[in-house]
């Protein structure tokens, strides 16, 4: 991420991401206070979870912190 995306993104998100561009489920989980199993399922049954679709790598799904910190701004 470049210093201009990295001022756009919440505080807190940037700590858990570490200038990373994808998150794990475990980390997407913490930033928006919800179950990891929840997000799995809404995934699962969805094939998005809160609006945001992952890229799945094997058996991992990572999470774009560019999306995840339009959802907690509630940009649309």
């Amino acid at each position: 991420m470049n210093t201009h995306q990295e001022q756009n993104i919440p505080h807190g998100l940037a700590q858990i991401a570490k200038s990373r561009d994808f998150i794990t489920t475990a980390e997407f989980s913490q930033v928006i206070s919800k179950a990891i199993q929840t997000i799995r399922k809404e995934n699962s049954l969805k094939g998005e979870a809160f609006g945001i679709k992952p890229l799945k790598i094997g058996n991992r799904l990572l999470w774009s912190v560019e999306a995840i910190a339009y959802l907690l701004r509630g940009d649309k």
